[in-house]
């Protein structure tokens, strides 16, 4: 589906301002979207609204459905009664430009079974059938999300699989037992997702109402520690005790030497196939509930996937498997129609994966970090940019653009300077202008590429497994010049919306 002329800023909520140690969906949230307005932006970029996992990585959440309940604004559970004001003193190792996992997590956590217990205790009739409607329109996934969870809670530190053998292999019997042993957790996590999908929800149409789309993201694969792999366990290449044969990855590329073991469960797509790909459907209807626009990671996967021994310890001394192509993108097509989805086409690209992506005019991505390593051939520079294309600075994954201008090699630097026309002073404004200038039909920028960081606050580097998406920011960074060039950029290069004859 073809995107109108725009651009945006990608930025995960988690990176917002705010008291509690971490962005959240309070007025920080609702106050970014008015300054993407002022702006002239039309496009919010964030990244999966998923719970964290593995490295606190947004990419490995327990679920491929539930959202991310640390985003929840306690500040509104307090304005409904079930927090107390002193719950909300911030602790004095919150930090204001970093997000501390190790400090913010337990204490937000401790916020919402507060919450939780104080809603359990009032009979509010609305907001009890609130969520009983919460429960009931999300049954599909939420049952079996907030069960997981309970037992995750009761088993800290094992994984699904060492558990006993019933509950491992997912048996009525004993997920009957356990339902009743854990109602009580059950209830907390289901009240969690409920205040988290409201909130979102509600932060999505303020943003919508003012003409500001979300592009969400969807990771091709999900965690092995999640509610999925374990409750659709025939879905996924698990040995006959639940545990991986095979999982993901990719080869060495740009960001590592020795490739990319990410470690999650590979899909058998054999099964997938059988059920005429209801997982996937399901799974791509619920997350257009929750965002305008998808940009679907590792796309390439699609069409041919990596695949590593679980014995190995790095992605090296893998091979290429085919991945469902056209079947499983008709098969979404036929049940939702046509649908805005990005294809996040990076890596190693074979005709195959440009075939399958063009085939479902899904826009394919540049990122102008890639694009001055070589010569004018480059498929990254701008001349060679498409319409149906996406046009980034850079990605969560890239450094910020003045850390990889200070990296660059020089002859990166020599042509950086010859194409662009530039000394390179405000090297991270003359991206964003040849982002803007493309005839890409979208062009994102990272906030910190806005505010001109350098490489210590890029928020992921890809291959490492700690250390990682911490990194927030101040009101007091962000300048008026800020909003105003990007503004004039925008009407420059023909994005802001305004009607063309």
């Amino acid at each position: 589906m073809r995107l109108p002329r725009a651009s945006g800023v990608l930025l995960h909520p988690t990176s917002l301002p705010g008291p509690y140690g971490s962005g959240d969906l309070g007025p920080a949230a609702f106050h970014f979207v008015d300054w993407l307005v002022t702006a002239g932006q039309r496009l919010w970029q964030i990244l999966p609204l998923g719970n964290i996992g593995a490295g606190n990585s947004p990419y490995m959440s327990p679920s491929a459905f539930a959202g991310n309940v640390l985003l929840i604004d306690l500040a509104e559970l307090h304005s409904r009664g079930w927090l107390e004001a002193d719950d909300l003193v911030p602790d004095s190792a919150f930090q204001a430009r970093r997000l501390n996992f190790a400090t913010v997590v337990p204490w937000r956590m401790e916020r919402l079974r507060r919450a939780a217990a104080c809603f359990a205790s009032v009979r509010d009739r609305a907001d009890r059938e609130s969520y009983a409607e919460f429960c009931a329109h999300h049954a599909s996934w939420l049952d079996d999300y907030a069960l997981f969870m309970a037992l995750a809670d009761e088993h800290v530190g094992q994984l699904w699989c060492d558990w006993e053998p019933p509950l491992a292999h997912h048996e009525p019997a004993a997920l009957k037992r356990d339902t009743a042993r854990h109602a009580d957790r059950i209830t907390f996590h289901k009240f969690c997702q409920w205040r988290f999908f409201e909130q979102w929800l509600r932060l999505k149409a303020y943003a919508n109402e003012r003409g500001v789309m979300v592009i969400g993201d969807a990771p091709i694969f999900i965690a092995y520690q999640s509610a999925e792999v374990w409750a659709r366990q025939e879905l996924f290449e698990l040995d006959t005790t639940g545990r991986p044969q095979v999982v993901a990855g990719v080869p060495p590329d740009y960001f590592s030497e020795t490739g990319q073991r990410w470690g999650n469960p590979l899909y058998r797509w054999r099964k997938h196939a059988e059920e005429g790909y209801a997982w996937w459907i399901e799974r791509i209807r619920r997350t257009f509930e929750l965002v305008d626009i998808v940009r679907i990671d590792h796309f390439r996967g699609f069409a041919g996937y990596w695949e590593i021994a679980a014995s190995e310890p790095t992605a090296v001394n893998g091979r290429w498997m085919p991945g469902p192509g056209v079947a499983l993108f008709e098969a979404i097509a036929k049940a939702l129609g046509p649908l805005p989805i990005i294809a996040e086409d990076l890596g190693i690209i074979t005709p195959d994966v440009e075939a399958l992506r063009k085939r479902f005019a899904f826009p394919g991505m540049r990122v102008l970090h890639f694009a001055f390593a070589d010569d004018s051939s480059n498929r990254y520079l701008p001349h060679h940019h498409e319409p149906d294309s996406v046009i980034y600075t850079g990605t969560h994954d890239n450094d910020t653009t003045l850390g990889w201008w200070l990296a660059a090699t020089d002859h990166e630097r020599a042509q950086v300077r010859a194409y662009l026309a530039t000394v390179g002073k405000e090297i991270h404004w003359d991206l964003i202008r040849a982002a803007c200038a493309s005839v890409a039909d979208t062009a994102i920028v990272p906030l910190q590429d806005v505010l001109g960081l350098p490489g210590d606050h890029r928020m992921n580097l890809p291959g490492q497994g700690e250390g990682h998406w911490e990194w927030r920011f101040e009101w007091a960074q962000v300048r008026p010049e800020h909003a105003q060039r990007l503004a004039g950029l925008c009407k420059l290069y023909g994005r802001d919306g305004a009607a063309r004859h």
